[in-house]
């Protein structure tokens, strides 16, 4: 397997855009962090709610303990402190539940922006990288001897376009079925440039 060209220009570009894709990612990340980090501040009037219903609870059991051991009222004067206490329960369960919500929306919203713009430069980046690990793999293994680029000089003039060929001869098919070494490698040279292949050295 072939993951890199063997043209200088053609591999650093290539290792540019691997690190440039980790960059991206990393920034993605960051900014999805500082979305989740931003989001989490909708969820501080819950905790405040939350906060309020348990001090709201505990003072009232509190009261109510304390009227409790008073001689001869029992449990009429302690027993109203105790069920509106259960008033304070419910704002702090109101409190809790709101800031639940609200964690959930901050890590689906902080998820989602990290991931979309990863996963689309992703899946092109790796959608690029396939077909020219594929291609030049492939190539790779036609390519031994000066003999072998009468393949990719066929190739080139099936794929190139025709200003390209007309650079290299007014006649490349004719050149080709002479068996004109130049023209042909110069052919070849095109077709092996767009898979990022160096031509075998000349006999």
């Amino acid at each position: 397997m072939k993951l890199y060209a063997d043209l200088p220009g053609r591999r650093l570009a290539q290792m540019l855009a691997d690190l440039g894709i980790l960059a991206w990612a990393v920034v993605w990340v960051w900014v999805g962090r500082r979305v989740h980090d931003v989001t989490m501040a909708l969820a501080e009037p819950g905790r405040r709610l939350e906060g309020a219903g348990a001090g709201f609870r505990e003072k009232l059991n509190a009261a109510g303990d304390g009227v409790d051991d008073l001689p001869l009222l029992d449990d009429r004067v302690a027993g109203p402190f105790r069920s509106a206490a259960g008033a304070g329960t419910d704002i702090e369960r109101a409190g809790a539940d709101l800031v639940t919500a609200v964690e959930r929306f901050a890590l689906l919203i902080g998820w989602t922006t990290a991931l979309v713009p990863i996963l689309v430069v992703l899946l092109w980046w790796a959608i690029a990288r396939g077909r020219f690990v594929h291609r030049a793999s492939a190539a790779q293994r036609f390519i031994d001897a000066d003999d072998d680029l009468d393949l990719f000089a066929l190739r080139a003039m099936a794929n190139q376009p025709m200003a390209s060929l007309a650079k290299v001869s007014s006649d490349p098919s004719g050149a080709w079925r002479r068996g004109d070494r130049e023209t042909i490698r110069a052919l070849a040279l095109l077709e092996l440039r767009d898979s990022g292949l160096r031509p075998p050295r000349a006999a």
